[in-house]
């Protein structure tokens, strides 16, 4: 029901089912589709499998262990365990903000696309039009780029602008940002 992010391992797809509240498994080869996590109505309950909750996950990635999920209407970046279905709250305090801090001492507004290079996650603020980096072994919360304020101008860091940032990918070197409002696609390198 309105599937939004998407990510493989190479054998599996994994997919942000939005307005369903789930993450969701297809096995590539079968085509088979299983439900990874969540209840099904919204939420932002940690826990296993089907007894945690989402609220609009839009953004997924994966480091072959984990699934990172940008929640988008909890204001909350999440871990899944794939082996287990563990999930718990990555980064975010549930309220929307644009604090910088460590795990659930940062806030986002609105975190829509998600990638990771295997260290670090990126996540598109999608409200305070800011990319934001994760650590992923401590969950530190930092902002690569951006003012804050929508705009479109090109700069380093914080003098940077975007617009509404949506999808958002790296080749292990630059970041790419689909700069949605502005109708750009942005490198930051």
């Amino acid at each position: 029901y309105y599937p939004h992010g998407i990510t493989t391992d190479g054998t599996n797809l994994y997919v942000a089912d939005e307005s369903n509240h789930l993450i969701r498994k297809i096995v590539i080869s079968t085509g088979a589709v299983t439900t990874v996590a969540g209840t099904g109505s919204s939420g932002s309950a940690n826990g296993t499998g089907t007894s945690a909750s989402f609220n609009l996950p839009e953004g997924i990635t994966t480091d072959g262990t984990n699934l990172y999920v940008a929640d988008t209407s909890n204001h909350l970046i999440r871990k899944i365990v794939i082996s287990t279905g563990a999930v718990t709250t990555l980064a975010g305090t549930g309220s929307s903000g644009s604090a910088n801090g460590t795990g659930t001492s940062a806030s986002f507004n609105i975190p829509y696309g998600i990638t990771t290079d295997g260290t670090n996650l990126y996540v598109t603020d999608f409200g305070n039009h800011l990319i934001r980096q994760i650590v992923i072994s401590t969950g530190a919360v930092t902002t690569v780029a951006g003012t804050g304020s929508s705009g479109s101008a090109n700069g380093t860091g914080t003098s940077a602008s975007f617009n509404g940032p949506r999808g958002i990918t790296t080749d292990g070197t630059n970041l790419y940002v689909a700069d949605f409002d502005n109708h750009l696609i942005r490198q930051i390198e």
